[in-house]
């Protein structure tokens, strides 16, 4: 697939994503921009400015944040820092996936059976409201939702794939590759190009993604902070 004209701002997600699509989810500040914490802790910054104060209001909504992207400049005495870096990976080579399982798009109905899945697989990310920032579908068998996935960070012509979690009971059956298949599916449908974020560590995700079609574009850094006592 040809370089997208606008890939550079995939650079700065938060930022981009909160500047327009989702807009309504930010809590911005001078030189820097967040979600509400009831539906990402996230944040970014833009102009290099000290990020400090900025970060200390957003840390009494919250007991913990990430910031992504580029480090911020802020005071060192106040926070403990920790960083998790991951390979960001873009849509690149369109795959054909053979779908058999029935994946449901997953809504307020599910939102239980969502939550507690995504927060028993990736604790720390998901909150209750993070399902609203995109769509999310699930794999159900005998009335227990197996495996998830859905979107998250979303900007003008990007949208993040998020969430990619099968019960420990039951991967291996081919879940999340079906449910990546779709999802991606979805989102070039709606003319956006697929992107997500993994851990640089978790090696078996990463060739589940490269199967999908998705390859390595550069490493980011999700630095999760929180304040010191």
């Amino acid at each position: 697939m040809p370089m997208h004209s606008d890939e550079w701002k995939l650079d700065n997600p938060v930022w981009y994503s909160l500047e327009r699509t989702q807009a309504a989810f930010a809590i911005p500040e001078e030189g820097a921009v967040f979600y509400h914490p009831d539906f990402c802790p996230f944040g970014a910054f833009m102009d290099g400015q000290d990020s400090s104060a900025a970060m200390e209001r957003y840390a009494r909504l919250c007991d913990s944040f990430f910031m992504v992207g580029e480090e911020p400049r802020y005071d060192r005495a106040k926070f403990t820092q920790r960083d998790l870096i991951c390979d960001q990976m873009l849509y690149s080579v369109p795959v054909q996936q053979e779908i058999t399982a029935d994946i449901t798009e997953l809504g307020d109905a599910h939102a239980e059976d969502l939550f507690k899945l995504v927060t028993t697989g990736l604790p720390g990310y998901f909150r209750e409201k993070t399902r609203l920032l995109g769509h999310y579908y699930g794999i159900y068998e005998n009335g227990e939702l197996l495996s998830v996935c859905g979107e998250r960070m979303i900007m003008p012509g990007f949208t993040e794939v998020s969430a990619v979690v099968t019960h420990p009971a039951h991967t291996g059956k081919g879940y999340s590759g079906q449910l990546m298949a779709h999802c991606t599916q979805q989102i070039l449908k709606a003319g956006q190009v697929p992107y997500l974020h993994v851990a640089e560590v978790n090696e078996r995700a990463i060739r589940v993604y490269e199967r999908a079609g998705f390859r390595f574009r550069r490493k980011m850094n999700f630095r999760h902070f929180t304040p010191r006592v």
